[in-house]
């Protein structure tokens, strides 16, 4: 007799990037030589001074549980970050220190959201924020933001969302898969809106922060609404700026009756984050960050190239970006162009055809639309461009 799963999971779909993924490694499991374009990890080493610090760690025996919200020295220095890089002040009661900072959004969720309640989620997202909101058994609301806005939520796109059954406000910036992100006068905007209702509460999704370029520095939502302060839970880790995926540290700071009610959905579930990777992210974020801006200069150098590229190509623009790495590329005319059915059909010849690994805009609630990855090298990214011109160009392909 087959299992029968419990309702909640049947409400969510497996991440279309851990797929793209998991593909690209079965083909090339095959003998296929295949571009990777699809998963959001640099190319990097972890810097050696946080690689030995976990080594250390190690060594002197660190390896023990540690509290579940996460070390009284990792707490200080996530504090002391907020402080130094947003102007923003917590106290530890306000950290949780969690296994990445996807389990940081899921306890978020599931600690706040009740059966029914609604979800702002701007569009393009990433991939897990609904599914997150539906195993907390709330109502996502995906608000589009196409690329004649710049891929940004308005002030009246939002205030139009907003209904009793409205709970939580979703933000990422710099946005994943986008690139774009929301100048300071923008964020005040929207928080002119938020301020009209008190029963939202914020989640800003700042993991990008540190792999900007914009004109005007980077600036979370907080800094720019102070007044919504105590409804604002601000999001961040070390995976993408000290190339630690792998590593598995989140945190947050917040109001400290949500940041405990967030410890408790944790301690039931994965207890503390592991011990060593907590002393190796101490480090990361006290030390020189000299390290983050060589990686930043990389990305900026790799982004520029991508872009330029992509808008290259036959049916393809792409608006730059001002951080992340990852470019967005509006591919409907591309779409017409080869009659095919839609932005799945068209990563599937460019996987089969190509060899190059890309992720379905559909999957970040963008249809018509392809994210690269260019957290690799120029060398790669060269060879990807021209095996996707050739790939379009194909005369088998429906275009010929």
């Amino acid at each position: 007799m087959p299992i029968e799963v419990s309702q909640r999971v049947q409400r969510v779909k497996p991440s279309p990037t851990l797929a793209v993924t998991s593909r690209a490694a079965k083909l090339r499991a095959e003998g296929r030589d295949i571009i990777g374009l699809g998963a959001g990890e640099p190319d990097f080493d972890t810097p050696l001074h946080i690689a030995e610090a976990g080594i250390d760690a190690i060594r002197r025996g660190l390896t023990r549980y540690t509290n579940v919200d996460g070390t009284p020295e990792l707490k200080d220095a996530i504090i002391a970050k907020f402080q130094r890089d947003n102007g923003l002040t917590y106290t530890r009661s306000q950290i949780l220190v969690s296994s990445g900072a996807k389990q940081t959004l899921f306890n978020l969720c599931v600690a706040l959201l009740n059966p029914g309640d609604e979800a702002i989620i701007p569009a393009p997202y990433w991939v897990s924020y609904p599914d997150m909101v539906l195993l907390a058994d709330g109502v996502p609301v995906c608000l589009y933001a196409g690329p004649e806005q710049g891929y940004k939520l308005t002030p009246a796109q939002l205030e139009a969302a907003i209904t009793p059954r409205t709970r939580l406000l979703l933000l990422n910036s710099p946005c994943n898969p986008t690139g774009a992100a929301y100048t300071r006068a923008e964020l005040v905007a929207l928080g002119e809106v938020l301020l009209r209702h008190p029963r939202v509460i914020i989640g800003t999704d700042d993991m990008y922060e540190p792999i900007w370029w914009g004109a005007e520095p980077f600036c979370s939502l907080l800094t720019a609404c102070p007044a919504l302060y105590e409804r604002t839970v601000t999001i961040n880790g070390v995976s993408k700026a000290y190339a630690m995926t792998g590593w598995r540290i989140g945190y947050c700071g917040g109001p400290v009756e949500l940041i405990t009610a967030m410890t408790t959905i944790q301690g039931q579930s994965t207890s503390n984050a592991s011990s060593i990777s907590q002393h190796a992210a101490t480090v990361a974020l006290n030390g020189d960050q000299n390290c983050v801006q060589q990686m930043n200069r990389a990305f900026k150098e790799r982004h520029d190239f991508v872009v330029a590229g992509l808008n290259a190509l036959p049916g393809f623009r792409c608006l730059p970006g001002v951080g992340t790495f990852y470019a967005f590329a509006d591919v409907r005319a591309a779409l017409a162009a080869l009659g095919m059915a839609d932005d799945t059909a068209l990563a599937e010849h460019l996987l089969l055809n190509a060899g190059v690994a890309v992720v379905p805009g559909s999957g970040f609630g963008a249809p018509g639309h392809l994210r690269l990855s260019f957290a690799c090298s120029l060398e790669t990214l060269t060879e990807a461009l021209r095996r996707m011109r050739v790939a379009l160009t194909l005369p088998g392909s429906p275009q010929g």
